[in-house]
Parts: structure tokens; C-alpha cells; sequence
């Protein structure tokens, strides 16, 4: 018999991120700054390439952080700045296999 591996639809409101979404379902993103746009580990990849191009490009910020992260691809986005919206309704989002926390490993 074959699994589903299809996500759960998760009810969220417009104005919340993906970080805190995740975090308040218990979902296994990590988010090393506090959703304050300082590291890569609350990365994501956004499966649906027409969702990826309905969001606002991202800041220089969020692609200075993006550099660093594992895995980076065409449709990559930090949660802690993609920010809902009736638009995005439907967003699937996928985490990638690893995350690098530069600021844990700077204390090893």
C-alpha cells in the first residue's frame, strides 16, 4: 500500500510568516535568530514556481543570507520573510535536507 506523502493544510492568518507558522505547528524549521532576517536555517524551498513569483522579490538582506544556506535553489526563500498572503494561498514549501547555523558553529 502506498503512503500519501501529500502536507496537511495548515490554516494560518494573512501578515503571519512561515517561521512563526512552523514553529507554532511544531514543524521542524529552526530559525537561529529569531525570525530577524541573521541567518539561512529557516530556509525553504517554494515547490510551486508560480507561488515563487507571486511574492515580493526578496531584500538584500534576505539574499545576503541566502548565500549561505545549504541546498540554495532557483525557488529558495528565507520563512522568516515570506510573509502570507490571500495570493499565497496554497503554498507548499519543502525544508532542505540540512541548515547551517554559522553562529553555533563559530563557538565550536
Amino acid at each position: 500500500m502506498a503512503t500519501s506523502t501529500r502536507p496537511s493544510p495548515l490554516a494560518v492568518a494573512e501578515g503571519d510568516n512561515l517561521l512563526d507558522i512552523a514553529q507554532a505547528h511544531d514543524l521542524e524549521m529552526e530559525g537561529a535568530c529569531g525570525g530577524s532576517c541573521a541567518c539561512s536555517t529557516c530556509h525553504v524551498i517554494v515547490t510551486d514556481e508560480a507561488l515563487f513569483d507571486a511574492m515580493p522579490e526578496p531584500e538584500d538582506d534576505e539574499n545576503d543570507m541566502l548565500d549561505l544556506a545549504f541546498g540554495l535553489t532557483e525557488t529558495s526563500r528565507l520563512g522568516c520573510q515570506v510573509i502570507m498572503t490571500k495570493d499565497l494561498d496554497g503554498l507548499v514549501v519543502k525544508l532542505p535536507t540540512m541548515t547551517r547555523n554559522l553562529q553555533a558553529s563559530d563557538f565550536q
